[in-house]
């Protein structure tokens, strides 16, 4: 197999049904999200809810996210995937309940709008068990050689799922609305539990399976902390997606400013994503692993500026040109930032430092939510999403300016001693 083969983590059967999986997980969280915020601010059409409905979900995600980073890396990875599955079927099924007409007529709209925010805090707490499990299991499914093709692959999986799921939830809203759009939902779900049966159960790789948390959670921290290339990224992406939530507050530029109805809101929740996917696939022909630091700095700083011309527009095909070209300068930053994750993490480690990841990057979106809806209330939505911009592009300067060996990055020299390693 040639390790320049862009399709090289392709020709893996297992990785293929893990991909479906992943599809159909993502796809569905992405659309349920775009359908509860819609519904949320329909309710209450005050942008601070939808800033509550990422606070609700980053308060159990932070809280168990060290915790669960410890469990993946002591259990069965399959298997523990299986049961976040399981559990978020719940969510699902209880979110397409609460839509029930019956119900909406009968319950009070403080009622309603709690017991969503219940179920989205439930989700957060499976949240911190999703991300470390899925970053995990790839690692066992691939050789060593090609992590870097199948960083690219599964980011790229991810992406098509956010293009379409934001899509189609805009679009199912008008046609079938909220209620029904959330038993499609459900149903996703229960389809990736079962195709990832499919995948037989993984070695653990650990060698100190139960060894007690307090010592773990203090490797796994010290690891992160003492491996600059790994602390710099996501230090770095994580700042830019707090202050570059612009996203949490599509609702109020689709009905209020733009005002564009739901599919309006469906495309601009998925211009993102098509310019991350459509990215992320060119990357699986042209490694961006040389001079890698200079092009995470570069993507982030793009990303900022397209936030600040979204935050400004009043136009629609302006507003989704800002928003494409975020995506692409977002997709860069996420392929390089899991292949420094991917190639620098041991594999008896992967559960712990994908944890301190999705609290420094995974959470950020959620707390980026918040302090959008928050900035907004208290600035105005223009003006909270200039704000985040431009701190974005702050940090970035700021970075490059004191840290000169993350400027010089390069991923070159790693990869080829993981192809080694495999021969």
């Amino acid at each position: 197999m040639k390790t320049n083969d862009p399709y090289a983590a392709l020709r893996f059967k297992e990785f293929n049904i893990f991909l479906i999986v992943r599809f159909a997980l993502v796809f569905g969280w992405s659309m349920q999200f775009i359908v509860i915020e819609w519904q949320v601010y329909s309710l209450t059409k005050d942008p601070l809810s939808l800033g509550i409905i990422g606070l609700m979900e980053i308060i159990p995600a932070l809280s168990m996210a060290l915790f669960a980073g410890h469990i993946v890396d002591q259990k069965e990875k399959r298997n523990l995937l299986a049961t976040c599955i399981a559990a978020f079927s719940l969510i699902s099924l209880g979110l397409f309940l609460l839509t029930w007409p019956k119900i909406v007529s009968d319950w009070s709209t403080n009622t309603i709008l709690y017991s969503i925010y219940g179920l989205v805090f439930f989700g957060g707490f499976l949240r911190s068990f999703f991300g470390p499990t899925i970053f995990s299991l790839v690692a066992l499914i691939v050789p060593k050689k090609i992590y870097p093709n199948a960083a690219t692959w599964n980011s790229s999986t991810w992406q098509m799922a956010s293009v379409l799921g934001p899509a189609f939830g805009g679009l199912f809203i008008n046609w079938i609305g909220v209620h029904w759009s959330l038993c499609i939902i459900f149903g996703l779900v229960v389809f990736s539990f079962f195709v990832l049966l499919q995948i037989p159960k993984k070695p653990v790789l650990n060698p100190k399976i139960g060894e007690p948390i307090v010592q773990s959670l203090k490797e796994g921290l010290n690891f992160v902390f003492k491996t600059k290339a790994i602390l710099g990224a996501i230090t770095l992406d994580m700042v830019a997606v707090l202050f570059g939530g612009a996203v949490a507050l599509l609702p109020v530029y689709a009905q209020d400013i733009l005002e564009v109805g739901p599919q309006g809101f469906g495309v601009l929740r998925a211009s993102p994503a098509v310019g991350a996917f459509i990215t992320m696939l060119i990357t699986a022909y042209i490694p961006i692993s040389k001079k890698a630091g200079l092009k995470l700095l570069g993507a982030i700083f793009g990303f900022g500026v397209c936030i600040i011309v979204f935050g400004v527009s009043t136009v629609f095909w302006i507003s989704v040109v800002a928003l494409f070209f975020s995506g692409v300068t977002d997709g860069v930053s996420m392929v390089i930032r899991q292949t420094i994750l991917q190639i620098k993490t041991p594999d008896h480690m992967r559960g712990r430092v994908a944890s301190v990841n999705s609290m420094f990057v995974g959470s950020s979106n959620e707390l980026g939510a918040f302090e959008s809806g928050l900035t907004a209330k208290l600035m105005g939505t223009v003006t909270a999403v200039v704000f985040g911009g431009t701190m974005t592009l702050i940090t970035v300067i700021t970075t490059g300016i004191v840290s000169p060996s993350f400027r010089k990055l390069d991923l070159t020299k790693d990869i080829k001693e993981h192809e080694n390693s495999d021969q």
